[in-house]
């Protein structure tokens, strides 16, 4: 598949989530721009390179100066933002966006973080838009915040991906692009490319190394120590993505290992070479030259990865962030840089999982937690493409591998009509990602805070429930447990489409997703097995009772989220615990009796 290609079914695949909607009635994002915004920021988000992006469309004028936001993405401890801009061109081919007038849109959003931060937009927004809660936060939080990005998303192609920082407020905002070419090179299995580091542009100069190639074997070797200052922006810079390959997340400073991390970047600084076991790297490329004094310096790395070290890396961060007494001026972390030879991408991944795996072999690192093809997985793929739906004609579609979706209409729609037939077989409203069965399958779990914590997050979280407990689901998965998922997901998205219409907009302001999660949990909680998830198999669909119920239980999931929070982002209170533990105990209404799928007593 060429770009071109991929552009085509990204339009198409917008075309037909439209027309879907339009039938179903649902809202509030009935527009092709505002789909494709939709489709692109989730995407960004199952990349890693943001956190749980809302939806929120807004455009005003201060005097004569233009603002707008499609929609944002604000971290979990409040301290990092990112706001979208869309530029659509919404036509067959695929355009050129020039670079000026990518930086005009970026503008708009920059212009919206700046009257935010200053106080001054609220007089120019109607007090019921959802954008007035982005508002108040951005203005309560703006000295927490220290990672803020404007990105650019279009359905065209920019030559520039990264533009030149702006400065609001003293605080420096990123700007980017996200255009086709790097969905594109993402769908393509290529995130990785954009985890590039220049040396000498980044710090003033090549590290100095040893630098051990071989000839035969797959990889080359390097070691070099990396000043704190360098990791801390990286980090800054990539967030997580820089630790996919790292079996473990930031376990917190109060870790004893963290707390020693802490310790030595506060009262010893100069020591942290000497004290810290280092990082281990894996990249894809590597470009060295000769510093100063002649000797040989590592100066580009590309397709970065920390395989090992991100205890550290993490604690650099954060404690640098939350104390800014340390100074990391004279920290220097000890690292061995792996540096990839082959060109196959499957063997690169597995020595990147044996580096990791045999790097962490002193935590007691579990295989399947790298393994990037787990038998649930495979067997979740295999139910989906075996499994028809009651009618005979329809089926869903299970993603186990980015973009699968678009390659198989891509090889089997190889005419217009063929495509058609596909899309009707299995719409865009068929399609599941992995994230998108962790939402489901953990809402009805039970556990609605952490499917509010986003895609990676919730799904790393089952990932770990399934290795804990193994009989949360079967193995092998069978038809019956597929059936039921299903479901539960035809339950989560009838709830969503129900709050998301333009009439239930009065009563539902923000928070859609987190609604119909929650609705879910209260559901699994008060009816459980009671539920005759079957027919809601066999119908694809809900009853009138069932639909009227679950209506009212959102409005008081919705009426308890602003008792909770009053004026705070639902986005945000979802993420708690303790927010569950009260809608848990909410007085819903009951009665049952008119509803067929409810089994009797």
């Amino acid at each position: 598949m060429n770009l071109e290609e991929f552009h085509r079914n990204f339009r198409s695949d917008v075309q037909s989530t439209v027309a879907e909607r339009v039938e179903a009635g649902e809202g509030p994002f009935p527009s092709e721009e505002l789909v494709f915004a939709e489709k692109v920021m989730e995407h960004v988000a199952d990349t890693g390179i943001c956190d749980e992006p809302t939806v929120c469309h807004w455009n005003g004028k201060v005097g004569n100066a233009k603002l707008r936001i499609t929609g944002y993405a604000l971290s979990s401890d409040e301290t990092a933002l990112d706001l979208f801009v869309t530029h659509y061109f919404g036509t067959e081919e695929l355009n050129d966006l020039r670079d000026s007038e990518a930086a005009a849109s970026a503008s708009e959003g920059v212009r919206f973080l700046f009257r935010a931060a200053s106080g001054g937009l609220d007089a120019k927004i109607d007090p019921t838009h959802p954008v007035r809660n982005l508002v108040a936060t951005i203005r309560s939080r703006w000295s927490e915040i220290d990672r803020l990005r404007v990105f650019v998303i279009t359905d065209g192609r920019t030559k520039t991906k990264r533009f030149s920082n702006k400065e609001v407020h003293q605080k420096m905002v990123a700007v980017e692009a996200m255009d086709m070419e790097r969905l594109y090179r993402h769908t393509e299995g290529k995130p990785r490319d954009e985890l590039a580091v220049s040396l000498v542009q980044s710090i003033g100069r090549p590290l100095p190394c040893v630098h051990v190639p071989d000839p035969d074997a797959d990889y080359e070797y390097a070691l070099t120590a990396i000043p704190g200052q360098l990791i801390r922006d990286l980090y800054l810079r990539f967030g997580t993505r820089l630790l996919e390959a790292n079996v473990r997340t930031f376990l917190g400073a109060k870790r004893a290992v963290n707390k020693g991390i802490v310790e030595t970047l506060r009262k010893e600084p100069e020591h942290f070479l000497a004290f810290n076991n280092g990082l281990v790297l894996v990249c894809d490329e590597a470009a060295f030259e000769r510093t100063e004094d002649g000797n040989l310096g590592l100066s580009f790395m590309k397709g970065l990865q920390i395989v090992n070290g991100g205890q550290t890396t993490s604690s650099i961060y954060f404690a640098s962030r939350d104390d800014r007494t340390i100074d990391l001026s004279h920290v220097m972390v000890p690292a061995k840089v792996i540096i990839l030879k082959g060109s196959q991408d499957e063997a690169r991944e597995r020595l990147i999982s044996n580096v990791s795996r045999y790097a962490n072999s002193q935590n007691a690192v579990k295989m399947s937690d790298l393994s990037a093809n787990r038998p649930f997985h495979v067997q979740l793929e295999k139910l989906a493409n075996d499994t028809w739906c009651p009618d005979g004609a329809t089926r869903w579609f299970y993603e186990r591998a980015a973009g699968a979706y678009n390659v198989m209409l891509l090889r089997d729609g190889t005419t217009p009509a063929k495509r058609r037939k596909l899309q009707e077989m299995i719409g865009p409203r068929r399609k599941l990602t992995k994230n998108d069965i962790a939402k489901y399958h953990e809402a009805w779990r039970g556990r609605p805070n952490n499917v509010a914590l986003g895609g990676e997050k919730n799904f790393a979280a089952f990932m770990a429930s399934l290795d804990d407990d193994p009989n949360i689901v079967p193995n092998p998965l069978d038809a019956r447990w597929y059936r039921t998922m299903i479901a539960k997901v035809i339950l989560f998205k009838a709830i969503e489409s129900m709050i998301k219409t333009k009439d239930a907009k009065e009563i539902f302001r923000q928070g859609y997703v987190n609604i119909a999660t929650y609705v879910v949990a209260v559901v699994a909680d008060r009816l459980g097995e009671r539920l005759d998830l079957e027919q809601v198999w066999v119908r694809q669909g809900i009853s009138m009772g069932l639909r009227d119920l679950l209506w009212d239980w959102a409005v008081v999931v919705n009426s308890e989220f602003n008792r909770i929070a009053p004026g705070q982002q639902f986005s945000e209170v979802a993420k708690r615990l303790e927010t569950w533990s009260k809608i848990r105990t909410a007085d819903f209404p009951s009665q049952y009796e008119s509803i067929s799928e409810i089994k009797p007593h």
